[in-house]
């Protein structure tokens, strides 16, 4: 009987693109695939991780960074790409979103609040400088902004905004290439592109495969969570004398 253990704990990131392929292949029952199959399995793979982050949030892809303030300089940029353009932070590219941001004075984090565009269009002076207390963030094409209200002044300018945002998951790639993906999510990765591919060369297993598709990622993006302390406080009443 064996006794000995791998030792290891990498196979998500072994778990290479044409694996991940064939054995969503296998799950429709088709083998040996090759040419316009293996290119529609990659393309699907590359759209069901966009479709992915419609779902909500996954933990994994949230990061840490702080912006510099310049003086009379409301509005910081995060491109895409490089081929896009200079991110105001330029460690941040492929950004999606800002989650929470705070003003960092001298190690002291102040929180911003963030408002909607309807509420940032509705502020009267939006040159006025100051200490920033609120933020909007506008999602485009070829990158992610972050506007502050108010716009940082002199007294301002060195300080920073440090700001949790979330990425978007990395494209698919070569055949060789692992995923940008936890290993939690590995069975819903293979199980999804297993729906996806079913559409296109098996319609009879679609239902089927879309069960065992949600039934799988709803496990995975239960697991992926950050997990909090709940603290619940009485509501008091005191009669009347």
């Amino acid at each position: 009987m064996a006794n000995t253990t791998s030792g290891t704990a990498t196979f998500d990131k072994t778990f290479a693109i044409d694996e991940i392929i064939e054995e969503a292949y296998e799950r429709i029952g088709m083998q040996g695939v090759s040419g316009n199959q293996l290119r529609a399995a990659r393309r699907s793979l590359n759209i069901m991780f966009q479709e992915w982050g419609n779902r909500g949030l996954h933990y994994w892809e949230v990061a840490n960074n702080s912006i510099t303030l310049v003086a009379d300089q409301a509005t910081y940029t995060m491109f895409r790409s490089t081929a896009d353009g200079t991110s105001s932070t330029t460690a941040v590219y492929g950004a999606d979103d800002v989650l929470e941001a705070s003003y960092r004075n001298s190690n002291v984090d102040t929180p911003l609040t963030k408002i909607a565009r309807s509420a940032y269009q509705a502020l009267s002076n939006k040159t006025a400088t100051g200490v920033p207390s609120q933020y909007f963030v506008q999602r485009l094409i070829d990158r992610v902004t972050i506007t502050l209200y108010l716009t940082p002044g002199s007294s301002e300018a060195g300080k920073f905004i440090n700001y949790y945002y979330v990425k978007r998951i990395q494209d698919v790639g070569d055949y060789t290439n692992a995923t940008d993906v936890p290993y939690r999510f590995v069975p819903c990765m293979c199980s999804g592109l297993a729906f996806y591919l079913s559409q296109k060369f098996k319609p009879q297993m679609v239902q089927q495969m879309k069960l065992l598709y949600e039934d799988e990622l709803q496990r995975a993006l239960s697991e992926d969570g950050s997990p909090s302390s709940t603290y619940i406080s009485p509501k008091v009443y005191y009669p009347e004398a």
